[in-house]
């Protein structure tokens, strides 16, 4: 594959310019790290749709779609108005709001183990605080992940996420030497390791779909497994569905695979495209959060920070779970559409590449050394992510689609059959 550099030089000039003064000022011109990709992002000026605009006046069909929060698409008309009538009456209250427990009535309806739910502005927040309440609820200290589970940026959670996973993630981190990581989809593999810390063990959190660790779903007999033995051992079991809650069906993935979990988080599509986490789960262990009624000794301390369940979040969400409910049928084209693009790149790519997903989501993989599966992310891993890496900015450069370098493509409610087509006779001549 050639190199498109040059061309994306020249179609974004003005982007280079404006991000060599983004670099002065921002660590790394960034601020989210994987936002940066080689030679520089081009920066964008507006969005709708299916679409973004940079400021040079190109247009790129989006499948990053904000973090894959954006499951509507762009600014869908619904959701702007919802959002522009409560920014008229205000948009930061830092306090008790109804548009809050309009939404909570929504998550806690579609989303059976959500009998209590505590509001932050991040899916890092929502994480970091679900394992400081199992440690709270169980008086045990050890949490176990997997290898290439993405939990966001809590410094004890960091850890095993990108390849090598004995490697640390970065220095400055405390708290990992009681973070423990299992392998993914290897049941017998996962649980010797969870017998090993069983007596200080307070929970499991795992993806029901790897996100950043290669779109990978999860076999349902494994999270079973891991599931059972948490809940033999009095340990708790914690499921992140920050990226699958209302991506598959409206509501979690957690009840067709039937599970029991004792916490969930949420997040991106349950924010409507504004800042939110979820931590949600049984009210035996969330009423250890409870500071109204528990003192020190006997609570976890679980805050929400100054922009949690602010009124703006609250009602982008509310508006975007209202419309997936009263409209099933946005499941059904996305889902489609999205199985639509993971048969037709295995065509294209004809066994040089695996793609992977469910539903609306999917990823290439470039394999290597005769690779005939991914199931887990150290096979993800080995593939050819610099091959990945140079298709997705060919796509960028040349046929003004956009995949965040190296990471997973979502559907929207906003694409349709052509754009699909489009992408794969891109991808053709890779």
């Amino acid at each position: 594959m050639r190199d498109h550099t040059r061309e994306y030089r020249k179609k974004t000039a003005k982007s280079a310019r404006m991000f060599d003064r983004s670099a002065r000022m921002h660590v790394g011109g960034v601020s989210h790290n994987i936002r940066y990709f080689d030679p520089y992002p081009f920066v964008v000026e507006s969005s709708a749709g299916k679409s973004l605009a940079d400021v040079d006046g190109n247009r790129y069909t989006d499948y990053w779609m904000g973090h894959w929060s954006l499951i509507l698409g762009h600014g869908p008309p619904d959701v702007k108005s919802a959002l522009g009538a409560q920014i008229r009456k205000g948009w930061m209250y830092g306090a008790v709001n109804e548009q809050t427990m309009r939404l909570s009535d929504l998550v806690s309806r579609a989303v059976p183990v959500a009998e209590k739910i505590r509001y932050v502005a991040s899916g890092t927040e929502a994480a970091m605080y679900a394992v400081r309440l199992a440690r709270s609820y169980t008086g045990r200290k050890v949490i176990a992940k997997v290898d290439g589970g993405w939990h966001g940026y809590a410094s004890d959670l960091l850890k095993t996420v990108n390849w090598p996973f004995n490697a640390s993630e970065g220095t400055g981190m405390t708290g990992q030497d009681k973070i423990v990581s299992i392998p993914y989809n290897d049941l017998e593999g996962a649980v010797r390791i969870l017998k090993r810390h069983a007596r200080d063990l307070a929970g499991v959190i795992v993806e029901p779909l790897l996100g950043g660790g290669g779109c990978i779903p999860a076999k349902p007999e494994y999270l079973k497994g891991i599931e059972e033995f948490a809940h033999r051992n009095n340990s708790l079991f914690m499921l992140d569905e920050i990226v699958t809650g209302f991506r598959f069906r409206y509501g979690c993935l957690y009840p067709t695979m039937g599970l029991d979990p004792d916490m969930v988080t949420l997040g991106k599509i349950v924010g409507g495209g504004m800042p939110i986490g979820v931590m949600c789960g049984k009210d035996e262990v969330m009423s250890h959060a409870d500071t109204s009624v528990r003192k020190k000794t006997e609570r976890s301390y679980v805050g929400g920070g100054t922009f949690s369940a602010n009124p703006a979040s609250m009602t982008a969400g509310y508006a975007t779970l209202r419309r997936l409910k009263s409209d099933k049928s946005t499941y059904a084209k996305i889902n489609k559409l999205g199985a639509y693009a993971r048969k037709e790149l295995g065509r294209v790519f004809d066994g040089r590449a695996i793609v992977t997903g469910r539903g609306s989501l999917f990823m290439t993989h470039f394999v290597r050394d005769g690779t005939l599966e991914i199931t887990d992310s150290r096979q993800a891993a080995r593939c050819d992510t610099e091959m990945l890496r140079r298709y997705h900015f060919k796509m960028i450069a040349h046929d003004g689609i956009f995949f965040l370098p190296g990471k997973l493509g979502a559907v929207s409610a906003a694409h349709t059959e052509s754009d699909i087509k489009k992408m794969v006779r891109a991808s053709e001549e890779v």
